[in-house]
Parts: C-alpha cells; sequence; structure tokens
C-alpha cells in the first residue's frame, strides 16, 4: 500500500498528496518555474505539474477541450507522437475544484524510437512509456494546468505478461500510476489563485 504526504507545489500556492517515496527533483536540478518535478526514488515514474498558457478556443466542449488535450499531448511528446497511442481518454472530477471547471485525462503510450531503445550509453532498454496525462482548463486564468505521470517499462523491471493495454492488462507500474492520479484528483487544491497570474 502507497503511502501519501501532502505536498505543497509552487510555494504552497497548490497543494496535493504525493506518494511519500517521490522526491522533488528541484533538490538536485533546475527545473522551470513554471514547473514542479518528482520523481520515485524507487523506480523511474515521475508526475510532473506543468502550468501553461490555455490552448485553443473560448469556452468549453468536447471538441474545444479534446483538440487542447490532443494540442498538449503532442507537445508533450515531440516528435514521437507518431509511435503514440492513446488508449483511454475521460472526463475527470477534481474533488476539492468546482465542479464547473473541466478536466480531462488520457492514458496513452509512446515506444521508443528503433529497434533498439537504448541509447548505447547505458545498460536499460525502455520498452514503452506509458503516459498519463490530466488536463485541467482554467479559462478565467487563461490557463491549462497538466498533470503528467510518466511511467517508463524498463525491460527486466516489469512483469511484460502482466501488460497488454489492448486487452484492458495494465500492469503494476502503470496501475500504481493510475492510483497516484486518483489521489491527486482527490487532495488537489488551489490555495492561492493569484499563481496563475505569475507564471
Amino acid at each position: 500500500m502507497t503511502t501519501y504526504k501532502s505536498t505543497p507545489l509552487y510555494g504552497g500556492a497548490l497543494i496535493c498528496d504525493l506518494p511519500a517515496s517521490f522526491a522533488d527533483v528541484s533538490a538536485i536540478r533546475q527545473v522551470p518555474d513554471n514547473q514542479e518535478v518528482y520523481i520515485d526514488k524507487d523506480g523511474f515514474t515521475s508526475i510532473i505539474f506543468d502550468i501553461t498558457e490555455r490552448f485553443g478556443k473560448p469556452g468549453t466542449s468536447p471538441e474545444i477541450d479534446g483538440a487542447a488535450l490532443t494540442a498538449h499531448l503532442e507537445d508533450l511528446v515531440g516528435d514521437d507522437i507518431d509511435r503514440a497511442k492513446v488508449w483511454n481518454t475521460t472526463p475527470t472530477l477534481f474533488s476539492r475544484l468546482d465542479k464547473d471547471i473541466p478536466a480531462y485525462t488520457l492514458i496513452a503510450t509512446v515506444s521508443p524510437q528503433g529497434a533498439d531503445a537504448g541509447d548505447g550509453r547505458s545498460s536499460t532498454k525502455t520498452d514503452f512509456t506509458a503516459i498519463i496525462l490530466t488536463l485541467v482548463r482554467l479559462e478565467r486564468e487563461k490557463t491549462d494546468l497538466l498533470i503528467t505521470i510518466n511511467v517508463p517499462h524498463i525491460k527486466g523491471e516489469y512483469d511484460d505478461e502482466d501488460v497488454d493495454l489492448q486487452l484492458g492488462k495494465q500492469g503494476k507500474l502503470i496501475g500504481d500510476a493510475v492510483d497516484y492520479a486518483s489521489k491527486i484528483w482527490e487532495t488537489f487544491k488551489v490555495k492561492d489563485w493569484g499563481l496563475f497570474n505569475e507564471v
């Protein structure tokens, strides 16, 4: 069972529960002001909070918000978009945000380029990376808040027989990441809305 701790983000302007085993990356390297990055001390999974300019037309609808979610995914994976597959997209409810604030979550996978994903410098080979991307649309603040959980699946670090998204088998790593996302949706709170004017 995962232990969580209440974690202040952006100097305490936002707060949510994150797994206790995750460390703040800014303690070891520079992180852009609009991001908060946490990485699993016991694995390879990362959680990234990213405050970005709101994408697309004013208003909210499945078309407007879907286009924004797609654009953010494309921005996230860059040139790897041709090797990305979206498995599921769903509206998302945050327990501590106004229910009128639209939010959506997708689960996608990105396969590495070429037959050998290793870069020659390390012995690890990534089979694929699972991405759980949650988009919170803050129209009044002209902001899109992205919460991305990256789950690299490295050969030898997971049981590949447990993972077949086509058959609905997520495996332990993706299952854990879905639990992390659910905890964020349940505990995420904006304490200072002025943050979105600063970043």
